[in-house]
């Protein structure tokens, strides 16, 4: 797969400040954010937040005078990192590229249900994001069902919330959303 630009990778490179003390404070804010959501969903502490990035409160609100600025943030780097794993794994085989893109998007549904109530479908930000997701994940998906490798019976629409149905469920840890995961990505496979 050839690199293509997407629209959330211009949002997501005109929000990140050029000087590289401001962009090393700016990634870890988002990092630390997109913990803290994970842990405490939507309501996490903005002051959790800056002392886990190792930052002071006006810290973060320089670069995210809102709540709704900064979950609008991790929320666009969560599938700028997307639209980079489907770059990346692009040279795979077409079954091992989908689940290898397929595993990193359950890991972002986690982060997404924390923001996504703070966000419309409406919003600039969250069509920008779908649309490059489709674009990222679609041919890949296509690809797949081409090689004989994905049934051909259901919609890269269908696949996303299969995934994301499965991710909406409390697992004991990581290793046992993985095994559910493959199981469920079992019934996507072609039969042979």
């Amino acid at each position: 797969m050839t690199p293509q630009p997407f629209p959330v990778s211009e949002i997501v490179a005109s929000r990140r400040p050029h000087r590289k003390d401001a962009a090393r404070n700016y990634d870890a804010l988002l990092a630390a954010a997109r913990e803290a959501f994970a842990e405490h969903g939507a309501d996490a502490s903005l002051e959790d937040i800056a002392r886990r990035a190792g930052v002071g409160i006006g810290t973060l609100y320089r670069n995210f005078p809102t709540r709704r600025e900064l979950f609008e943030s991790v929320y666009a780097d969560e599938v700028n990192e997307l639209c980079r794993v489907a770059e990346e794994v692009g040279g795979l085989e077409p079954w091992e590229a989908l689940t290898a893109w397929l595993e990193r998007f359950a890991g972002y549904m986690v982060t997404k249900r924390a923001v996504r109530e703070a966000l419309n479908d409406d919003s600039e930000i969250f069509q920008a994001c779908r649309e490059s997701m489709y674009a990222a994940g679609g041919p890949l998906f296509e690809r797949a069902q081409r090689a004989g490798r994905a049934r051909e019976d259901m919609t890269f629409v269908d696949l996303l919330r299969m995934v994301a149905g499965i991710t909406a469920t409390a697992f004991d840890d990581d290793a046992q959303r993985r095994r559910v995961l493959s199981i469920a990505l079992d019934g996507v496979r072609a039969a042979r």
